[in-house]
């Protein structure tokens, strides 16, 4: 099965409602889809956003990545010469995860092709079902609790909130939330970077006293201050998410070595693909720290990766793949169902991924 062509796309998906977090609001999917052609007909599938703000990759960056470094250096390779093809995607240019993941997703879809058998099952196959939680954008207090209260009598029991924009109207957002949907609903929160350690120290401190029964938080301090993460980590008892600080095996090696957070979570367009994101399984396992599979705002492609690795994986509890069901239509035919809180994994092969409507060709 050789590589004979790599084709670029893009696709434009509305959200059915803005997305708001503490760094960006979004209104549109705008994402890059990469095509993998092969000898014996075969088409692997991969997809990137371009998400500047959190990993600093623009459209023309992703586009840019693929033409002019990674395409040259695989074309022609054969997808059973697999560790070749992945040492080859990682040297070929520096950083570019976003891009990296892309081509990573479609070697890897190819790679279940070729053995005729469903990603997860040859990534580990631990189960064939997964139930996401969905997230809250940040607005005022009375529209989240009304936005918690549609989510749950959709049937989602899991909640993730966006704060970090202000510690005391956070604090207001929370309490209006968990009183709308009272205590059988589970809420974790995000606060993307938006607080510095001591605000996540005390405003945490306050939802702990108010007895809001927060499951974790989710990268409270900005991404490169590791020291306030183990900060905030040391001083509250709210268990502590690592997120935008890890981007690499390295940086989770990091965190976990220094105590930096209790829980970690996995991003394919933070981690360049499946490839890192499996080794960072493995890191995690090693230390018995527990990790959550997450996305950007990404349509089914890549978020159908994402529920391969999280189905094959133990490590992988907590599932932040919410990103289909947030937009108002699915231009990918096959590949997972996502039945609200409820995703699906069949017995195709690869990714199962059979064609992507209202896709626009870029080469």
């Amino acid at each position: 099965m050789k590589i004979t062509d790599i084709r670029i796309g893009e696709i434009s998906v509305a959200l059915k409602t803005p997305f708001k977090t503490a760094l960006r609001t979004v209104h549109s999917v705008e994402d890059i889809i990469v095509e993998i052609h092969t000898d014996t007909g075969h088409v692997g599938y991969g997809e990137a956003p371009p998400t500047g703000v959190i990993t600093g990759d623009t459209k023309g960056a992703i586009v840019g990545a693929l033409k002019e470094h990674i395409i040259k250096s695989i074309v022609g390779m054969d997808v059973e010469n697999f560790e070749e093809l992945m040492l080859k995607l990682d040297k070929c240019v520096l950083h570019n995860n976003s891009a990296k993941a892309a081509v990573d997703i479609a070697l890897y879809d190819l790679y279940g092709q070729l053995y005729n058998a469903p990603l997860y099952k040859i990534l580990g196959g631990y189960k064939n079902e997964i139930i996401t939680d969905i997230t809250i954008s940040v607005n005022s207090p009375e529209e989240m609790a009304k936005d918690s209260i549609d989510a749950v009598n959709r049937g989602f029991d899991t909640l993730k909130i966006k704060v970090g924009k202000d510690v005391n109207t956070d604090l207001e957002r929370m309490n209006a939330i968990r009183n709308a949907v009272g205590y059988d609903v589970k809420l974790r929160i995000d606060a993307n970077q938006g607080w510095n350690a001591k605000e996540a120290v005390i405003a945490l401190t306050k939802m702990e006293d108010a007895g809001l029964d927060i499951e974790f938080v989710e990268q409270p301090v900005p991404a490169h201050d590791i020291d306030g993460l183990k900060f905030v980590t040391d001083n509250i008892s709210i268990p502590v998410l690592a997120d935008e600080s890890i981007f690499s095996p390295k940086d989770a090696l990091t965190i976990l070595q220094r105590r930096a957070a209790d829980l970690i979570n996995i991003k394919l367009m933070k981690t360049g693909g499946l490839h890192n994101a499996l080794k960072i399984c493995s890191i995690a396992q090693v230390y018995g720290v527990e990790c959550m599979i997450g996305c950007m705002l990404e349509a089914k492609v890549s978020v159908n990766a994402a529920v391969h690795l999280a189905a094959a994986k133990s490590i992988i509890t907590k599932i932040d793949l919410d990103g289909p069901v947030l937009c108002s239509e699915d231009p990918v035919e096959g590949g997972v169902i996502f039945d609200e809180y409820k995703i699906i994994l069949n017995d195709d092969p690869g990714l199962g991924v059979k064609k992507i409507h209202g896709l626009r060709y870029l080469n």
